[in-house]
């Protein structure tokens, strides 16, 4: 760090006008056991918001600093420790927002400056960790723009984030002084009540049953995870498909969840050949709704690995995926203590414990409702540095948006593409024949 820069910080300190914290535990992992450097640009996530109407700079520089008031992430930068980093937080701070006129507004060009926002680099100690830039495609046409470092944000946060920015517009456009509501609880007390609670004989109490579940799980592939975000495949399961996937849940009385997971590592077997399965899938880490209305990085990852037996009944097997959720979410701990405790070793360009994620995103995307403006919020796949494959499925109003993210270094379109075709087979034929053999409906045609 320059010694100018050290000077800065080291004064801001000492006038009291910014507080040193601990990391959190979703935000060590970022830093001890992710496969890839923290800065890299895989760590970034994404939304954009088409506006119609009329939408000023000075309007949305006014509500954007209302936000960061308000949100202590947006407000804090990583400083390196003598142990670990640290986090910093400062009592306020300027935003980061660009207003940009379009002189290309045709959809591929649109897309190139989309990514170029979303891949520049944070400066992680001066921060801030966060970017917004407004694209005016017409007077009344903006794409708005928000990126922000998995350090201080998840997929939750985006949702939070858009909710916060709009009604801080409307107070903004009534002339109303207000700031908004403080948060019910800053993202720094959230990490200090989980270190309060993760004691090690917490922790002792749950590792045993992951040491039973994890020993023996073996790496799917040799080759290190590529810098840089993933490529991206999306696909469509109906409307009618996702209802039928819904009638099957119910009448196995499973969850939705486990009924797109049970399939999933059934086609995934098909596809690679493996049948020991280790798969890692988020959780929101929000069950307080303190957390539910604050911005931050609350998400975990949970391990689950099971078998495929292909002479099985088929919702026999969505069953079983079924209890292995249940047992593996009540058995959960941080994922950076559950590598400690289980003696991996971090390696460089290789996730520990598994490859692949799958994930059902549910988090809640505001209703946004303003006079004369119109919004639609859409969301990037994006949150898997850490993983060589990933399946994100998200409802939308067509049915179900399946998002692949993959490393062209190991696959390629083609290979995704029939990936997904076996997903969406296999999805059909258990809804259509639940009660038929495993290896009967990955033999029935599409």
């Amino acid at each position: 760090m320059p010694a100018d820069q050290r000077a800065r910080l080291k004064q801001w300190l000492d006038r009291g006008e910014a507080q040193l914290h601990p990391l959190t535990f979703p935000q060590r992992e970022l830093w001890e056991v992710s496969p890839v450097s923290v800065e890299d640009s895989a760590n970034h996530i994404c939304c954009l918001i088409e506006v119609q109407g009329l939408l000023t700079e000075r309007e949305c520089r006014a509500a954007i600093q209302l936000v960061v008031d308000r949100e202590e992430v947006l407000r804090l930068s990583v400083l390196p420790g003598r142990e670990r980093p640290l986090q910093m937080i400062r009592k306020s701070s300027g935003i980061n927002f660009d207003f940009r006129e379009v002189a290309d507004a045709r959809p591929e060009a649109i897309e190139e400056s989309t990514a170029e926002i979303f891949r520049a680099p944070f400066d992680l100690v001066q921060g801030p960790l966060y970017r917004v830039v407004d694209l005016r495609r017409a007077a009344n046409d903006h794409l708005l723009i928000f990126a922000i470092h998995h350090a201080i944000a998840d997929g939750w946060s985006l949702g939070v984030f858009v909710e916060e920015l709009f009604a801080a517009y409307l107070q903004v456009i009534t002339a109303s002084s207000e700031p908004l509501p403080s948060a019910p609880q800053t993202y720094s007390a959230w990490g200090a009540a989980e270190r309060a609670f993760w004691k090690p004989e917490m922790l002792e109490q749950r590792i045993e049953f992951w040491k039973t579940q994890l020993t023996g799980s073996r790496r799917m592939w040799n080759s290190p995870i590529t810098p840089g975000p993933p490529k991206r495949w999306l696909s469509t399961i109906s409307a009618s498909l996702t209802n039928e996937t819904r009638e099957l849940a119910r009448r196995t009385s499973i969850t939705f969840f486990s009924a797109l997971f049970g399939t999933f590592q059934l086609a995934f077997s098909e596809w690679s050949g493996f049948d020991d399965l280790a798969v890692g899938t988020p959780v929101a880490n929000r069950a307080k709704q303190s957390a539910r209305e604050t911005m931050g990085y609350y998400a975990g990852i949970v391990p689950l690995r099971g078998q495929i037996d292909r002479s099985r009944v088929a919702s026999d097997h969505l069953r079983t995926a079924h209890q292995l959720t249940i047992d593996s979410f009540a058995s959960a701990i941080p994922f950076v203590e559950l590598v400690r405790a289980l003696g991996e070793q971090s390696e460089a360009g290789y996730n520990p414990l598994f490859e692949v994620r799958f994930a059902l995103q549910n988090h809640p995307m505001p209703e946004v409702s303003l006079p004369n403006l119109s919004a639609r919020l859409s969301m990037r796949s994006t949150g898997t540095a850490r993983f060589q494959l990933a399946c994100e499925i998200t409802e939308s109003r067509e049915g179900l948006e399946v998002a692949w993210l993959f490393r062209e270094k190991l696959f390629s379109r083609r290979d995704i593409g029939s990936l997904d075709g076996i997903f969406q087979r296999v999805l059909a034929g258990i809804c259509r024949s639940p009660e038929s053999r495993i290896s009967e409906v990955l033999n029935q045609p599409q």
